[in-house]
């Protein structure tokens, strides 16, 4: 496809006609000349959005585009309705490319119960490989949204299911051939389904209504990141034991294989929450199926620190993301 927005014919055949999903809220979608999208609302529910851009990996971009976007909203107590997708692809791009990644994204969103409302499509000379911005809607009741701001000393913060599961799953599909000739296949082949794993509604679902305090989705910057954000945006400290903090094996083994540290490694699929019962909402998200754990305290120090085996030492604001040096 040549420089520009993409032809009106490729934009109704390849985009368009991949918008499966509807939502009743939505009373103006996607569609040729439409810049914006509208959403009906109750008196006593609010909008929340949330925009991320995804740019650390080609593979499954649809699918990822949207499981972060739609994460966002449920960590912050919302329903997710619906998303304004941004698509820009290289020049050179095959249409066939186009539609595979809107097939992705239309699969993602029906798994979510969420529509493309609009967007944007288009080829340009600013990119060498494929970039999806996404912007999500969705509503909360008046008074029950969560924000990451929530905590409070005493609070217990708890870690769901397993830390690094993005990062891991991505960097067992982008360098599996350099894998291969160090680890097992099949510890590989689990990596890579990491994948299934991303989704974060069914935890936030069971946290709202346990009355939960405060909650982050745990993406770039890892754990550590997460950790430092929620206890900067409370104003809290925080002490955390690293031996508490959920690992799969898989994402150890592949983290020393690259010199990387996994608990600053994008982890999609983990939530960071604090509350002031960590024992109830373990337990209740544990009657859902879903793993979780208590890991430390917030405080009332300016100390945000981990705890190792009587070793203390300090976290940092977070920076570049372990994804990024993976060479």
């Amino acid at each position: 496809m040549e420089v520009g927005k993409v032809p009106e014919n490729v934009l109704k055949r390849s985009v368009l006609k991949k918008i499966f999903n509807k939502r009743p809220e939505v009373v103006l979608g996607a569609g040729i000349g439409e810049d914006c999208a509208a959403v009906q609302l109750a008196e006593d529910e609010q909008f929340v959005i949330s925009s991320d851009p995804i740019t650390g990996t080609v593979e499954d971009i649809g699918k990822l585009a949207v499981q972060v976007t739609v994460n966002d909203l449920s960590a912050a107590g919302a329903e997710p309705i619906g998303i304004l997708l941004t698509i820009l692809l290289p020049e050179g791009t095959r249409e066939i490319k186009l539609k595979q990644v809107m097939a992705d994204v239309s699969a993602a969103c029906t798994a979510a119960n969420v529509q493309v409302m609009g967007g944007h499509t288009e080829v340009t000379k600013a990119v060498n490989q494929i970039l999806l911005s996404v912007t999500g809607v969705g509503k909360v009741k008046a008074g029950r949204l969560i924000s990451t701001a929530g905590a409070k000393a005493g609070m217990d913060f708890v870690i769901t299911k397993w830390i690094g599961l993005e990062g891991t799953s991505i960097i067992a599909k982008e360098q599996e051939e350099r894998l291969k000739e160090k680890l097992p296949v099949s510890l590989i082949r689990d990596a890579k389904n990491f994948d299934q794993l991303l989704s974060v509604q069914a935890e936030a679902a069971v946290a709202v209504e346990h009355g939960v305090k405060a909650m982050h989705d745990i993406t770039e910057g890892g754990v550590f990141g997460a950790l430092w954000e929620m206890s900067e945006a409370s104003g809290v400290g925080c002490e955390i034991d690293l031996k508490k903090i959920p690992i799969k094996q898989e994402t150890v083994e592949i983290c020393e294989q690259f010199g990387l540290n996994p608990y600053k490694l994008i982890s999609s699929g983990s939530m960071l929450m604090a509350t002031e019962d960590g024992v109830g909402l373990v337990q209740a998200l544990q009657q859902q199926g879903i793993h979780a754990v208590i890991v430390g305290k917030a405080t009332d120090s300016n100390d945000r620190v981990i705890l190792n085996d009587g070793e203390r030492r300090f976290l940092e604001p977070p920076k570049v993301d372990e994804l990024y040096n993976v060479h």
